[in-house]
Parts: C-alpha cells; sequence; structure tokens
C-alpha cells in the first residue's frame, strides 16, 4: 500500500482536499490520509510560535485553524472512495479518536508523536475489543525499542497481529537518508512479528521507498502537495505529484522484481541495482545497522515531540491534582518537558508541594516533600 499524506495541506478547503486526492490518485497511490486535528489534543497554548512564510504565528493557533467538523472528513472519505482509493486519517486525542471511528475509515493511523499517548491507544484497543476490525498502522519515529513495545502490549497486537502495520520513521523534517537505517523495516517484523514499512520525510522520492520495498516493507507513506512552495506545516518536505509518480513508478518497477525470482535472490538483484544507481557506499549508508536507535537528526526531539504530562492551569501548593488539570500533550517549542504518560494514573489526586504555571511540564519535584 502507497500512501499519499495529505495531512493538513488542504489547509480547511474541501476543494483543495479534493485537487490533492485527484492529484494523489493520478500519481499511482493506493490511499490517501488526513489528519482530524484539534488543537488542545496536541498542544498547550503557551507551546511557542512556528515561522511561516507568512510570518510567524503561534503554533497552538496554527493547529487551531486546521480544526474542522466531522463532515469534512466525511466528505474527503467518499470522495476517496469514489476515486478507489481508501481513507487513512490520523486522531490525536481520545475525542478525534471516537469521531473518526464513527464515519468508518479504511484505516487508522497513529502517528509517531501519539505513540506513547497511552490513554489514546487504550480507547483504541477498548474498541478493538468491542469489535472494530478496522486496520491500524502505527509510526514509530523519535522512540526507542521500549516505547514500541509498549504501545505493541496496550494494543495487544499479538492477539490479533493481522490488524496492524507498524512503520519505521524518522521524526525530523526532512529526514536524512542516510540516517534511515531502512535495515529496520525487516528487524522490527522479525522482532514483532507483523507487517512493516516506510513513513518517509526524506526529501528523494526513490531512495528510501524502493530500498524499504526491497526490506520486505508492505507500506510506504510519503506527503504529498501540489506546490512546496505553498504553507501547508508539511510541504516544505513533501513531493509534488510529479514526483510522487515517480516514487511509485520505482517502487512498483521493484516489486515485480521481487516476484519475477524468489524473495533473496529478487532482493539482492534489486539491491545491486540501487547500488548501481546511487553507489554502494550511499546505499549502504541508507540501509544502516538494522539496530533500533534513534536517529541523530531526531534525538534531540525524543521528549518534545511525543508526549509527556503537563498542567492545564496555574496551580498553589497543596492542591490536589485532577483529572481536568493534566494533559498528555506534545511539549515541542518552549515548554519543560514533563513526565512520561505512563505515570498519568499515578499524579491524579495527588497533593502538589510546589506552585506550578499553566503549561508545565509535571515532575516528581511538583510533588515531593520539602
Amino acid at each position: 500500500m502507497i500512501i499519499a499524506e495529505i495531512g493538513t495541506a488542504h489547509n480547511g478547503s474541501i476543494d483543495k482536499a479534493k485537487e490533492l486526492m485527484d492529484g494523489a490518485v493520478k500519481a499511482g497511490a493506493d490511499a490517501v490520509k488526513f489528519q482530524w486535528v484539534y488543537a488542545d489534543e496536541i498542544l498547550h497554548e503557551n507551546t511557542g510560535i512556528v515561522n511561516l512564510p507568512t510570518g510567524q504565528i503561534r503554533l497552538y493557533d496554527r493547529f487551531k485553524a486546521l480544526e474542522l467538523r466531522s463532515d469534512f472528513y466525511q466528505n474527503c472519505l467518499s470522495y476517496a472512495h469514489s476515486l478507489g482509493v481508501q481513507f487513512v486519517c490520523s486522531p490525536f486525542g481520545i475525542r478525534s479518536l471516537n469521531e473518526l471511528i464513527e464515519i468508518n475509515p479504511d484505516v487508522i493511523k497513529i502517528a509517531s508523536p501519539e505513540l506513547n499517548h497511552y490513554p489514546m491507544l487504550q480507547s483504541l484497543k477498548n474498541a478493538i475489543d468491542n469489535g472494530l476490525k478496522t486496520p491500524v498502522v502505527l509510526s514509530s519515529g523519535v522512540s526507542k525499542l521500549k516505547d514500541i513495545e509498549k504501545a505493541l502490549e496496550i494494543l495487544d497486537c499479538a492477539q490479533n497481529p493481522n490488524q496492524f502495520t507498524l512503520l519505521h520513521c524518522i521524526t525530523s523534517y526532512p529526514a536524512p537518508e542516510n540516517e534511515y537505517n531502512v535495515r529496520l523495516v525487516k528487524t522490527l517484523h522479525d522482532i514483532f512479528g507483523i507487517q512493516t514499512g516506510i513513513s518517509d520525510h526524506s526529501l528523494d522520492p526513490v531512495l528510501v521507498p524502493v530500498l524499504s520495498t526491497i526490506m520486505g516493507g508492505t507500506v510506504i507513506e510519503k506527503h504529498i502537495t501540489l506546490s512546496k512552495k505553498t504553507d501547508g506545516l508539511d510541504d516544505p518536505v513533501a513531493l509534488e505529484i510529479d514526483q510522487f509518480a515517480n516514487m511509485v513508478y520505482s517502487v512498483h518497477q521493484t516489486q515485480a522484481l521481487l516476484k519475477r525470482y524468489d524473495q533473496d535472490e529478487g532482493a539482492k538483484i534489486a539491491l545491486e541495482q540501487m547500488q548501481d544507481l546511487y553507489g554502494e557506499e550511499k546505499v549502504n549508508a541508507i540501509l544502516g545497522t538494522g539496530f533500533k536507535r534513534l536517529a541523530k537528526s531526531e534525538s534531540a526531539n525524543y521528549g518534545r515531540t511525543n508526549r509527556s504530562l503537563h498542567f492545564m492551569r496555574d496551580m498553589s501548593a497543596g492542591s490536589i491534582v485532577g483529572e481536568r488539570d493534566i494533559g498528555v500533550l506534545r511539549t515541542e517549542k518552549v515548554l519543560s518537558v514533563g513526565l512520561p504518560p505512563e505515570y498519568l494514573s499515578t499524579i491524579i489526586g495527588a497533593k502538589l508541594t510546589a506552585d506550578v504555571k499553566s503549561g508545565e511540564g509535571a515532575a516528581w519535584e511538583h510533588f515531593l516533600s520539602r
């Protein structure tokens, strides 16, 4: 499956969303992917600013402007089906997850920063226990092996492995090809026993997708845009339509080669062809070691891009922390990183021993006796 990640590049316009879907189908995508955004599920208001071609804006406000009604996504789903492709969508919290499930998407995608959004993963697991059969794809950027293992344990992937696919990813925009460590596609499959693939944020349309296919990947996700010069958050690292079509063609050519021979022989021939085209040194660097570790370009994002616990209001020492006082949010720009989400139930009901500010990351020192 080749997924064209539209994300929020539509900027809230159904006409642009349809134009992007038309382009994705023209380029040969099997599925189109959207993001179901509620700013409050992603960020605290004080998380910082983002630089856009139109100037600086609070990142929270940028996401707030991308909030849409459920019927927008329902219209996108219907239009995708009319084009003969699948509708994939990422929720970013329990509310967006529940509303997404209501419109019956073809695939639910858990983005890399939400791999440790354990309350949302537990809600998804509850839905699966209640009969949800929708395939689930999870990205594993800015994560360690223990993070992936915990997420898959919460979802109980071993119970029904065919329902899940895990994508190797680097959470950096753009991601350097030579850090991609594409052999992880096979490593993760061997470790967890589920289908694997790649979510590619590198700029080259061919290298990482084709090497992922050679390593046994079954899903490729890559951003698509009408123009890299437009103001979508991910447009600078997305492929334009012709570039996306080049990627699809190259992947299909590789698939045909792999089918012509047995798996090992086909992979050997396909790899030699890539080495002839791009050079053995470059290809080997992109393939990497196959050992899971944070890439250099994303290591500084660990803890900031994925989820941690943040206070949602100013609170005084002596206050008891309630459920609405804590958010499971991305830290992002300027706030302090909070405790990991697995400690949410520990600090709910605990008494503060220090004053805290709204947006501040929850830390053990806020609860220790002084």
